[in-house]
């Protein structure tokens, strides 16, 4: 799998996730056009052309249409037309049960998670449909499918992603542009790094493989999701998440239900 010769944007690339999809495309050959409200986006430039890759990034707030507008034109004119889109720009700032949930709060969120993704798309869409090849990965959560306790907010613009993903891929499939949206668990971001041990260990107990996730490893994903290799696959809704999906509640120990422990040969 390699991107040469593919130009992909990324939203949210000042950090997290954003950043490790950004290094990892360009590990794969890609350029990077990097988006984000964060001033922080120029370093993340700046460590793919140290990698030997192109780069162009700009100053954008993906809910506001007109930025969007100038900050992809911007990137586009550095660099040529967009192959690849990741939306990855979110926010998850808004912690209230539904009844204290301000109005303002969620529209903000429905504007940045979920409008924002639609006006990104909006602005790259045509002109992949006019070349017949492109990608859009959608950063979306686990939380979509499960919720998030007092985040109503952050849920359900997750969830919604998974619809706007579907009808890109309805939509487009014909044009040659692939629409999917991964969902993933903890991963080890700064922001995740930054909470207390004990909330992430309790987390982490209750999944299959009992770590939170990499951001290169959700930059793979990505990565692959970009690539000529993924061209039959679209529509989807990818769990990134160490199996934390899974039912790994046990309802009484294997002594309790008189089942031999499992012998190693």
């Amino acid at each position: 799998m390699r991107l040469d010769k593919k130009i992909i944007a990324i939203t949210g690339a000042a950090q997290g996730i954003g950043r490790a999809c950004a290094l990892e495309c360009a590990a794969q050959g890609a350029d990077l056009a990097l988006l984000d409200i964060n001033e922080a986006v120029k370093e993340t430039a700046e460590a793919v052309v140290a990698r030997g890759r192109r780069a162009a990034w700009a100053l954008v707030d993906v809910s506001d249409v007109e930025r969007v507008g100038e900050g992809v034109a911007k990137v586009v004119d550095a660099l040529g037309p967009i192959d690849a889109l990741v939306n990855n720009a979110g926010i998850v700032n808004n912690i209230a049960p539904l009844a204290k949930m301000a109005h303002a709060a969620w529209d903000k969120e429905l504007a940045v998670n979920l409008t924002g993704a639609f006006n990104m798309i909006r602005a790259v869409i045509d002109a992949m449909a006019e070349r017949g090849w492109g990608r859009i990965v959608n950063v979306s959560s686990a939380a979509a499918r499960g919720g998030l306790y007092h985040q109503i907010g952050y849920a359900a613009t997750k969830a919604g992603l998974l619809g706007l993903t579907a009808n890109v891929a309805l939509e487009y499939g014909q044009r040659g542009v692939t629409c999917n949206a991964i969902l993933p668990g903890l991963i080890a971001t700064e922001n995740v790094l930054a909470m207390p041990q004990a909330i992430v260990e309790r987390i982490t107990s209750g999944t299959p493989i009992r770590r939170t996730g990499k951001p290169e490893e959700v930059g793979q994903l990505v990565a692959f999701l970009c690539s000529d290799a993924a061209g039959f696959i679209t529509g989807a809704e990818i769990a990134i998440d160490g199996g934390a999906r899974l039912n790994t509640l046990a309802l009484a120990s294997r002594k309790d239900l008189g089942v031999a422990k499992p012998q190693v040969t």
